[in-house]
C-alpha cells in the first residue's frame, strides 16, 4: 500500500484541537532546563524584498521564495516556493520564526499557517511567527510533480500477488507509473529530495533574517528536521519532531515496522469492536473471522463500489483500513463500511479508500501521491531488485498477517523508480542541541519503538510517549502540549522518556 509514511494535513488538524481535559504526567526525573531563554522582543526584520509578502487573512500573510531547481546549476530554473505566516499574537513577546511542517512526504505544508489557532498552544502562538511553505515539487509551489490523472489505475489494483501474473501485473503499472512521471515532471525528478527541501528551509531561514529558528514537524517532517539539522546544525534555536520516522533503519526495514503498526492498531480496532455490541462489525463477538472472511471474498469476487469505479478488492479494502487507523476518530467509519460490506454495499469502504487518496469530490486529485514517490524513491528506493522485493511477501505476512502484504506495491513503485537515489545526509544532528522528540504508544504509521530508535540516535535527543492509539502526540493531553510549548518558548528540554498519559 503506498504511503505509510505520510501524515495526513487534515488529520493532524484534527487530531490537535481535540485536546483531552484529563490528563497526567510523571517521568523519573525533573525536566532539565537548558536556561531561561531572554531572546524576546526580536523585531520582525523587513523581508517584503525576499517574500513579497501579501495580507490573506487576519494575521496571516502569503508570499514565494524562489530556489534553484538545481543548486549545482542555478542558472537551469528554479522552484517557486509558497510560504504562509500566521505573525505571532504579542508582538512584544515575538522570538522569530517557527517553521513546520505537516508530513508527507509529498504535501503542501501551508495549512499549518493557515489552521495555526487550531494546532499550537497559545504561548507557541504569542511568541513565534508561524511559517509554513509547500516544499518544492508539491502543493502550491511550482513546478510541482505531476505523473497520473487515474489513481484507480494504479492503486485500485490487487496488492497482494499470488502468482508470476499477478506480480508481473505490480511491475507493469510500476514502470508505466515512473515513466508517466518521467515524461511529464523528468526535468525536476532529481532535485526533490528530502535534502534538497532542508536546503530549501535554511533559504527560508536566511531570507527571513534569522541566524537561529526553531521548527517543529509531524511524521515524515521529523525526517525533513533531521536532515535539516544535521546540514545545518548552528542555524537551529529548537527542534520537536512529532510522530518520527525511525531514520536509523531503510526504507525496506521501515516498512516491515509501519505494516506492523498498522496491523496492531488494526487489532485494537477489531478488539475494541469485539467486546462493542453496539459496533456495527461486532458479528457475535468475532468481526476478525468476518473481515478474514470479506478479505477472501475481496480476491475472488471483489464487491462493486459504484459506477465507474473500482469493486472493492484487497487492495482497496487494505487502504480503507489504513486509512481509519490514523485515529480512533474515525473507527466508526470503518465498522460502517465493513458492515455494509457483508451486504455487498462497497460505498463505505471506497470512501475511506478516496479519502485516502484524497479524491476531490470532482474525481480529480491533487498531487500528493505522485510527489510522495518522487521524494520517497529519491531518498531511499530501499531495493532496485524488484524480485527481492517479491522475496520479501513472506516476511511482510509474518509481521502483519492481514495487512503486510498490501506493501509490496510501494515498494515496487521505488524498486521501479527510473531516477537514481541520492546520497544520505546526517541523521543525527550532532551539534544542534537539545531535539525533544513525540511518540504515542498506538502509533500505526510510526511506531514507538522506531520513534525511540530515532531519539536515541541523535546527539541530543529527548523523548517523550503519549498514551493515544493514533498518529502523532501533540494536542492529546495537557501534558505533552506544555512540554513541547515549554521548550519551545524557554528552552526549557524534558526529561528524557517524560511519560504522557
Amino acid at each position: 500500500m503506498p504511503e505509510p509514511r505520510r501524515t495526513r494535513t487534515a488529520n493532524v488538524i484534527a487530531a490537535l484541537v481535540l485536546v483531552s481535559t484529563i490528563t497526567a504526567c510523571s517521568s523519573d526525573a525533573a525536566p532539565a532546563s537548558s536556561g531561561s531563554n531572554a531572546s524576546r522582543w526580536v523585531e520582525r526584520p523587513d523581508t517584503a524584498g525576499a517574500f513579497r509578502w501579501t495580507t490573506i487573512g487576519e494575521g496571516l500573510q502569503g508570499g514565494h521564495l524562489t530556489v534553484p531547481i538545481d543548486r549545482a546549476h542555478p542558472d537551469t530554473g528554479s522552484f517557486s516556493l509558497v510560504v504562509e505566516r500566521h505573525l505571532a499574537t504579542d508582538s512584544k513577546e515575538r522570538i522569530g520564526s517557527l517553521l513546520v511542517n505537516p508530513g508527507g512526504p509529498g504535501y503542501g505544508g501551508t495549512d499549518l499557517a493557515e489552521s495555526a489557532e487550531q494546532i499550537y498552544g497559545k504561548d507557541v502562538l504569542a511568541h513565534f511567527d508561524i511559517v509554513a511553505w509547500d516544499p518544492r515539487g508539491t502543493g502550491k509551489s511550482s513546478p510541482d510533480v505531476d505523473c497520473i490523472d487515474d489513481y484507480d489505475r494504479y492503486f485500485g489494483v490487487d496488492s497482494s500477488p499470488d502468482d508470476a501474473t499477478e506480480r508481473e501485473a505490480i511491475l507493469a503499472d510500476a514502470r508505466k507509473f515512473g515513466a508517466e512521471c518521467e515524461t511529464r515532471s523528468g526535468a525536476i525528478l532529481p532535485f526533490v529530495s528530502t535534502a534538497d527541501s532542508a536546503r530549501d528551509m535554511d533559504a527560508i531561514r536566511a531570507a527571513l533574517q534569522e541566524p537561529r529558528i526553531s521548527y517543529f514537524g509531524f511524521s515524515y517532517g521529523s525526517e525533513l528536521g533531521v536532515a535539516w539539522a544535521g546540514l545545518f546544525p548552528k542555524t537551529v534555536r529548537a527542534m520537536v519532531i512529532d510522530g518520527s520516522i525511525d531514520g536509523t533503519v531503510d526504507h525496506l526495514l521501515q516498512s516491515l515496522d509501519q505494516a506492523a503498526g498498522f496491523e496492531s492498531t488494526f487489532d485494537a480496532f477489531l478488539a475494541d469492536c469485539a467486546k462493542r455490541s453496539s459496533c456495527a462489525f461486532h458479528n457475535g463477538g468475532d468481526p476478525g473471522a468476518a473481515y478474514d472472511a470479506l478479505n477472501r471474498a475481496a480476491e475472488s469476487d471483489p464487491v462493486p463500489s459504484g459506477d465507474g469505479r473500482p469493486a472493492i478488492n484487497q487492495g482497496i479494502l487494505a487502504s480503507a483500513v489504513a486509512d481509519a487507523m490514523y485515529s480512533t476518530d474515525t473507527w466508526p467509519d470503518l465498522e460502517n463500511a465493513l458492515a455494509d460490506l457483508q451486504h455487498g454495499d462497497g460505498a463505505g469502504a471506497l470512501a475511506l479508500y478516496d479519502d485516502y487518496y484524497e479524491r476531490m469530490p470532482n474525481g480529480a486529485y491533487d498531487n500528493s501521491y505522485e510527489a510522495y514517490f518522487a521524494i520517497n524513491c529519491l531518498d531511499d528506493p530501499g531495493t532496485k531488485d524488484p524480485q527481492a522485493v517479491f522475496a520479501m511477501q513472506d516476511d511482510f505476512a509474518k509481521v502483519a498477517p492481514r495487512l503486510g502484504t498490501s506493501w509490496l506495491l510501494e515498494l515496487e513503485f521505488c524498486a521501479e523508480w527510473p531516477v537514481p537515489a541520492g546520497p544520505p545526509v546526517p541523521d543525527d544532528a550532532k551539534g544542534a542541541g537539545p531535539i525533544v522528540v513525540v511518540g504515542t504508544t498506538g502509533d500505526p504509521a510510526t511506531p514507538l519503538a522506531g520513534t525511540r530508535k530515532q531519539a536515541e540516535a541523535l546527539e541530543e535527543g529527548h523523548l517523550i510517549v503519549v498514551t493515544a492509539d493514533q498518529h502523532t502526540g501533540y494536542g492529546v493531553n495537557d501534558c505533552v502540549d506544555s512540554a513541547v510549548d515549554d521548550y519551545l518558548v524557554e528552552l526549557t528540554v524534558p526529561a528524557n522518556e517524560l511519560q504522557c498519559r
